[in-house]
């Protein structure tokens, strides 16, 4: 998967001059908490909601409320804006991306196709778009974990019982084991009555756990 396949495209941009208190009710209309800074077309900086409360005044401030309104009517984006921008482009893929967002730890990445912005990629779409789905967040039916089951071997037993069972997979990943040993095989099957497939399972040797969900 890449990033083109998750972020998103019709990104709401605002130029270097823009009043920090303009930048602010932009970003309540459209509820969202970042802003890239284009110039001429250029990406030149990035503002998040973050940066407009730490640039916002201080309660033990002396200053009356007029005066605070005025002076912040004239600070401008691109004073508290950041301007060294990590960015990744629309063929990046997601585990790059993700990587990328980590190591620099920043909440979001605006997609860049040359000097042109195209999209912003954020923490929440990797939640949203690929973690949720993965793990069957809100949807129905259930998910079981087949301890030491996620080797070749140990995974095709596993299919081949659910095959058999005539039961609808949702989804399917090997992830690294808590203890010592293989790594683990977590299934979504697309039913509430997960007993028969469990009892299968046990039969072959396999430890197997249900594991709630939220929907």
């Amino acid at each position: 998967m890449l990033v083109r396949d998750i972020m998103t495209s019709n990104v709401i941009t605002i130029p270097s001059d823009t009043p920090m208190f303009e930048a602010e009710k932009i970003m309540e209309f459209h509820k969202i908490e970042r802003l890239p800074v284009v110039d001429k077309g250029k990406l030149v900086g990035l503002v998040t909601k973050d940066t407009l409360l730490k640039a916002g005044p201080s309660e033990a401030t002396t200053f009356s409320r007029g005066e605070l309104y005025y002076l912040l009517s004239k600070l401008m984006v691109k004073e508290i804006m950041k301007k060294d921008v990590v960015t990744v482009s629309p063929d990046t893929t997601v585990e790059q991306a993700a990587s990328t967002a980590q190591k620099n730890r920043v909440g979001c990445l605006p997609v860049m196709e040359g000097d042109k912005v195209v999209g912003i990629v954020t923490t929440n779409d990797f939640f949203y778009k690929i973690l949720n789905p993965l793990l069957g967040i809100g949807e129905g039916g259930k998910r079981i974990i087949v301890r030491g089951a996620g080797e070749p071997e140990g995974m095709q037993k596993v299919l081949e019982t659910v095959r058999k069972s005539d039961i609808e997979m949702k989804s399917f990943c090997s992830l690294s084991s808590s203890g010592a040993g293989k790594n683990d095989f977590v299934l979504h099957l697309n039913t509430e009555d997960v007993a028969a497939v469990l009892k299968q399972l046990k039969e072959l040797g396999f430890k197997v756990e249900e594991r709630k969900h939220t929907t």
